[in-house]
């Protein structure tokens, strides 16, 4: 390959990379801050760098009558409850742990298509879930309760939560994304996690800080610019420049780089039943992706 056909490959990475690092981010963040806060700023940073790419011309938008459910819907997937179940999940389990139950996501989507858009998937993907899942329950029936992970079954069960809201907003993008695109749909969600939280942090359940340390507040602003229109950006640019499924292949890597960079900024560690249920839940996402050849091969 020459320099220029390895660049999507490597924005891929990138964008794996970035989003693997916002449960470290967030895992940091939230010992200082309340977690509605840092989603309000982290919303309201990330509509602030959309609106340039907004403004420009050639944004794709044809409002169908009824489509105001649909983005609402989708909206309410994610970010709202997606972020509120996340946040919850990393106040209670480790990151760690938590990055390897988004390997979990691209089967959940599999499926979700089988029932809802009649995208009949083969048998190895549900293979592939049922190992998974497996791996899931392993990986919490073998967590005990330590400083970064106080009450790991309830933290996993909130992050397996979210990528279920997650399955459904992928599913209804993919609905919409004839008629809106992708930088539409983005800052829709943004902009309708910015007016949730926001209010979320006016009820008796939200906290304003009293004190902003400058180190916590960069993390926040790491998450809103940074990873919201990083990660974004280069997913968007190399999924037009690569296959759609090769591009999604890519996921995969975000429990892996999960894990290190947790043992790296959070001296996170696995158990060996742990690793085991690790092992499982990305053997499973490999088995679902595997094809059995043809006589046509």
């Amino acid at each position: 390959m020459t320099g220029v056909t390895m660049l999507p490959y490597i924005a891929l990475t990138a964008a794996m990379l970035l989003w693997s690092s916002s449960f470290i981010a967030l895992k940091t963040v939230f010992a200082v801050f309340d977690p509605l806060f840092v989603l309000f700023c982290r919303m309201i940073i990330a509509s602030v760098c959309m609106l340039p790419f907004l403004l420009r011309r050639g944004q794709r938008w044809r409002y169908q009558a009824g489509d105001w459910r649909w983005l609402l819907l989708m909206g309410l997937c994610e970010p709202c409850l997606y972020f509120l179940f996340e946040a919850q999940a990393l106040l209670h389990t480790s990151a760690s742990q938590a990055g390897m139950i988004t390997a979990t996501l691209p089967l959940l989507v599999a499926v979700g298509a089988h029932f809802l858009l009649k995208d009949r998937q083969p048998r190895t993907v549900w293979l592939g879930l049922a190992l998974s899942l497996a791996g899931v329950l392993v990986l919490t029936g073998g967590s005990e309760a330590q400083a970064s992970a106080p009450n790991p079954v309830l933290g996993n069960l909130l992050e397996f939560l979210a990528m279920l809201c997650a399955t459904g907003y992928v599913l209804i993008a993919k609905k919409l994304s004839p008629r809106y695109s992708a930088l539409v749909i983005t800052a829709t969600q943004t902009l309708m996690g910015s007016v949730w939280f926001g209010a979320a942090l006016l009820t008796p359940w939200g906290s304003w800080p009293q004190h902003y340390p400058l180190d916590a507040m960069l993390w926040v602003l790491y998450l809103g610019a940074c990873i919201t229109l990083g990660a974004y950006g280069m997913y968007t640019w190399a999924v037009g420049k690569v296959p759609v499924a090769l591009a999604g292949a890519f996921i995969n890597l975000i429990p892996l780089f999960t894990l290190v960079l947790a043992w790296l900024y959070l001296d996170e560690t696995l158990n060996a039943t742990q690793a085991l249920a690790c092992v499982m839940v990305l053997g499973g996402v490999l088995l679902s992706q595997w094809r059995p050849r043809t006589a046509k091969d």
